[in-house]
């Protein structure tokens, strides 16, 4: 089977692509002297993961399910962050973490005392309220965020026991966002530093992307450890790891027509299997179309099969009319988007394939009546 011929609906990664992606982080990782670890909540093909452990191991979990994940999969040091830790979570958290940051002073107050006996590093997440995301659903440091705590919170030590501190305020953000952030951490809470034994600078770090200036991070990170030699420096990207590396191969089952605007219904859907695309919102580059405009004799709206009104995008324009069986690729719908699908509406979830080194296509998982099922009840 070879990616032209793949049933559709279909995601589809591509093993060269993920190397290429893991060969770079690799070499930042080596020669910014740090320690760059795996994010769960972008990716969690593990099925894929027997190509990642040859470059990476440790990862971060934001929940459970993502930690027993990876520790099943990659096995490495397990840092874990969630926002409240309870009663009920807090001990398989402690068994199974490496590391775990509190996002409060009371969390920490709390629990801390927990992971000290057993041997886990704890650190604090800490908020520079520096906003360099434009997009604020994704944007940790605006007024009033829940996440971290800010410097006037603090006295001039660190409660006994904390280990780390934890600042998290990119998303697919450059080196450059990160230099500003950087700063205001500094300032913020540079005094800190001598009593703790690791920053982790959280995530958002797209250094795979096509642009994304890799000496840049690698001059900033060894000069940040050249003002703290004694901090172990941690970075944790999500979608670094994962960039460009699967696409969302799907079909054309109706053209459709309303007061002049054609819809191409495909067998896929907007709202369940690309739902960052409403929510962000951003426009997926589609392979066979020429651009993303309503300009030009051939364009067309894109659909969701779902019955929710708002399962469609648009418009892109094509260099004939869409028709039945035409196969549409939507690019890089690898990152944040496996891991955030639904069944909604009982639409069926899309295969899982990859595509190896050498061409051959190989199925990871494709989805029954049972999996729908099984999530209800």
């Amino acid at each position: 089977m070879t990616p032209e011929n793949i049933p559709t609906p279909c995601y589809l990664v591509y093993e060269d692509r993920l190397r290429k992606n893991l060969n770079l982080i690799k070499r930042v990782k080596e020669e910014a002297g740090v320690n760059i670890i795996m994010a769960f909540k972008a990716n969690a093909l593990w099925r894929t993961f027997d190509i990642v452990k040859e470059y990476c191991t440790d990862f971060t979990a934001s929940s459970l399910n993502e930690l027993r994940l990876g520790n099943e999969t990659l096995g490495g040091e397990a840092h874990s962050y969630c926002p409240a830790y309870t009663e009920a979570t807090i001990d398989e958290f402690v068994d199974r973490s490496s590391h775990i940051t509190f996002n409060s002073l009371d969390q920490f107050s709390r629990f801390g005392r927990r992971a000290i006996e057993a041997g886990v590093s704890p650190g604090l997440r800490v908020n520079p309220q520096c906003s360099v995301i434009e997009t604020d659903i994704y944007n940790p440091a605006l007024p009033g965020s829940r996440f971290g705590v800010t410097a006037d919170r603090l006295g001039s030590q660190l409660p006994d026991g904390l280990e780390g501190l934890h600042f998290h305020a990119l998303c697919e953000s450059t080196s450059y966002d990160l230099e500003k952030v950087l700063t205001a951490f500094e300032q913020q809470f540079g005094q800190y530093l001598p009593q703790v034994k690791w920053v982790n600078m959280g995530g958002g770090h797209l250094m795979t992307r096509e642009g994304y200036d890799t000496d840049h991070l690698i001059s900033l990170l060894r000069s940040f450890r050249s003002r703290y030699p004694w901090l172990q420096v941690i970075l944790e990207p999500g979608s670094a790891f994962t960039w460009r590396t699967g696409d969302l191969i799907t079909s054309v089952v109706d053209v459709v027509e309303n007061q002049g605007i054609h819809t191409a219904i495909i067998d896929a859907s907007f709202a369940c299997h690309m739902p960052d695309c409403l929510e962000m919102p951003y426009t997926p580059t589609i392979s066979e179309a020429i651009e993303a405009t309503d300009r030009g004799p051939f364009a067309c709206r894109i659909g969701g099969n779902s019955c929710l009104s708002g399962d469609f995008m648009g418009f892109w324009s094509f260099d004939r009319k869409l028709k039945e069986g035409d196969r549409l690729t939507f690019e890089d719908m690898n990152h944040y988007t496996t891991v955030k699908t639904t069944m909604f509406n009982g639409l069926q979830h899309p295969a899982i394939a990859i595509c190896r080194a050498d061409g051959n296509v190989e199925w990871l998982r494709r989805f029954t009546f049972e999996d729908y099922k099984s999530r209800m009840s």
